[in-house]
């Protein structure tokens, strides 16, 4: 029961920020994607073409090959030759989709299996928090700048300022465990 919870649970959480990541991309403008604060930093687009080809790498035969293809490119994912709002949005969904296909075959049988990244063993469930923690890393850097991007256009993702009050109030008139905040956050938002 607790492996089918656990999982359930990681789903969850993947599907949560890839929310937020979506509500920030969906809500700039397609020409802010490509926005970087100065030459160092990384747009939007860069960070989502990185976190698309890790989970397109990482997640591709991940039972049975390591997570580090050969074909992967890294240090191309922090390159935009062309701005292509289309090709980018494309490409992020298809690393997504990638990551919930492998999702779908996690067991609880296979949690404890050894896969590799980077010719380094892992137990599946650890390869999974060790992504679980990538990804929200990167997913903070797209909702900053969004909220850079945006500024005083800017739709908070959370309780916005001020409003923590009213949403205790909310929250707290439920009963109690009626809703977890994740599961009403998901399909209040999608």
């Amino acid at each position: 029961m607790i492996e089918e919870n656990l999982i359930a649970s990681l789903k969850k959480q993947f599907d949560y920020y890839q929310l937020l990541a979506n509500k920030t991309i969906h809500q700039i403008p397609a020409s802010k994607l490509f926005w970087k604060p100065d030459e160092e930093s990384n747009s939007i687009a860069i960070i989502m073409k990185h976190m698309a080809g890790n989970m397109l790498s990482r997640w591709t035969d991940f039972l049975t090959t390591d997570g580090e293809k050969a074909w992967r490119h890294r240090d191309a994912e922090f390159e935009i030759h062309e701005e292509n709002y289309q090709a980018i949005l494309d490409y992020w969904e298809k690393g997504w989709s990638c990551l919930h296909d492998a999702l779908n075959l996690v067991t609880y049988e296979n949690l404890p299996q050894i896969i590799y990244i980077r010719n380094e063993g892992h137990s599946l469930v650890d390869a999974l928090l060790r992504q679980l923690a990538h990804y929200p890393y990167h997913v903070g850097q797209i909702v900053f700048l969004g909220k850079m991007i945006q500024q005083e256009k800017w739709q908070s993702l959370s309780i916005p300022k001020g409003n923590s009050q009213q949403f205790n109030h909310q929250k707290f008139s439920q009963d109690k465990g009626e809703r977890h905040f994740t599961d009403s956050y998901l399909s209040e938002n999608k």
